[in-house]
């Protein structure tokens, strides 16, 4: 069952089959095998290097996989802290906050009710994924059995850090908002997810922050909405309190609040990549010169406009594992991806939906203009947005992509990406599926379109919903 739970950044699947509690115990074993043995590798060993943080979200298999996973690491002879119920941003603080050898939130992020999983980091709330460790785990999970292992040796402390974590995000809020001489009205979509239970404990009772609440209930582990703001079906339910209570503007969170998508003042969906220059732009006032981290598939405006606002554009293979060590080696002070997660050098370079909330509300009030308006000069291309094309030979549909373009500047960081003058792409090959992933982008829609329909033969065949 291990080969179908472990993927390539995390551990994910259906509960009780294939993911339960004895692989949760066989994780929470490996993995702080894996978590100590590193930390003494890099030189860390202070006595909390043998503690590991645990969250959990709020599905009604995770008391149970989370118990198991405790059990798992206390039989290996490391320490538990026990966070409680919390956003993945939340277990990242608390790794660091502590200074622990890493730390597990054990979550499906967006994935339906019946998935759960577990996301590891190291220390520094560094990413574990298949190259970063991931692998190794894996293999320790295989040898270890619980039988002959356990010794509940390690400790378990219970420790809520909801005052520090909130006392850490506040400082980094514009203090207009703060202290409410400039008041924001916000539609927040919880996803009956994890913000269900951080945003009441960080956003409630600050002074310039006037927020309609919804779907906060994350009491039944159920939801009234697919968890995945990337899904614009799922942003209805905030996009019309936006409209009809002229909100400054909306946010939908994911499952586990590591991410979220902005809607403006008329309820429109604001681009991932376009809030990043905008927000990058903001940031690069008191930081001139430097670095700005943006995943490949991003408009060529975000270059653009980090290069305007004196930064250094930097350019990241798509997925946390990437970006968040390329913001870390390039001390960058923000870094975003079009899926909605977005990194901050003040979150100790990871991503969080909450402080890209509080970003955006800093944004909104330096600005002293709508959200809209804001966005509007890095609208400056047409997208086609991330289409699907089945294809079995996805290698061979890439080498045709460059016997078609002999002309065109190609380059290979993640995919292929082609930049054919008056419009440019990427594709890139799914990990699990066979699939390619196109996003292109273009000077105007007719183009797109025209080189949508002329890439199309080369790709395969779009999947179902393209």
């Amino acid at each position: 069952m291990l080969e179908k739970v472990f993927k390539a950044y995390d551990i994910r699947a259906t509960y009780p089959t294939p993911l339960d509690e004895a692989i949760a115990w066989r994780v929470g074993y490996a993995a702080a095998r894996w978590l100590t043995e590193r930390a003494h590798k890099d030189g860390n060993d202070a006595p909390q290097m043998r503690h590991i943080v645990v969250g959990r979200d709020m599905r009604k298999s995770s008391p149970s996989l989370s118990a198991a996973l405790k059990d798992g690491i206390r039989d290996f002879g490391a320490n538990v802290i026990d966070v409680g119920m919390v956003d993945t941003p939340m277990t990242y603080f608390a790794i660091n906050h502590l200074h622990c050898a890493g730390g597990i939130e054990v979550t499906a992020s967006h994935n339906p009710a019946h998935y759960n999983g577990f996301k590891i980091s190291r220390v520094n709330a560094k990413p574990v994924g298949t190259g970063s460790g991931l692998e190794v785990i894996h293999e320790y999970a295989r040898a270890c059995e619980r039988g002959a292992a356990e010794s509940r040796a390690g400790r378990v402390e219970q420790l809520d850090l909801w005052v520090q974590y909130r006392d850490h995000l506040l400082r980094l809020l514009d203090p207009s908002v703060l202290d409410g001489s400039r008041v924001l009205r916000v539609a927040v979509d919880a996803s009956n997810g994890m913000a269900g239970t951080m945003a009441p404990r960080v956003l409630r009772g600050v002074a310039g922050l006037d927020i309609e609440e919804i779907n906060y209930d994350n009491s039944t582990g159920e939801f009234v909405h697919e968890p995945n703001p990337l899904v614009e079906a799922n942003l209805e339910m905030v996009r019309r309190a936006v409209i009809a209570g002229k909100k400054d503007f909306g946010v939908c969170f994911d499952g586990d609040a590591d991410r979220c998508v902005v809607l403006d003042e008329t309820g429109a969906t604001v681009g991932c990549d376009l809030l990043l220059a905008a927000l990058a732009t903001d940031a690069l006032k008191s930081a001139q010169g430097a670095a700005v981290v943006y995943d490949l598939r991003s408009s060529r405006s975000v270059r653009e406009a980090i290069v305007e606002a004196g930064g250094v554009p930097v350019e990241s293979r798509v997925g946390h594992v990437f970006m968040k060590a390329k913001l870390a080696e390039m001390g960058a002070p923000i870094g975003g991806e079009l899926s909605g997660h977005f990194y901050f050098a003040d979150m100790f370079n990871t991503d969080s939906g909450v402080r890209a909330f509080l970003a955006v509300a800093s944004l909104i009030a330096r600005a002293g203009k709508p959200l809209s308006q804001i966005i509007k000069p890095f609208q400056r291309y047409a997208q086609s947005g991330e289409i699907n094309f089945e294809n079995e030979d996805k290698l061979g549909a890439l080498a045709a992509l460059r016997k078609a373009f002999p002309a065109g500047k190609f380059t290979e960081l993640d995919g292929l990406s082609l930049d054919a003058g008056s419009w440019w792409c990427n594709v890139r090959l799914s990990n699990t599926e066979p699939l390619l992933r196109l996003n292109l982008e273009a000077k105007d829609a007719a183009l797109v379109h025209a080189q949508v329909e002329a890439l199309t033969p080369l790709l395969g065949r779009r999947a179902e919903g393209h």
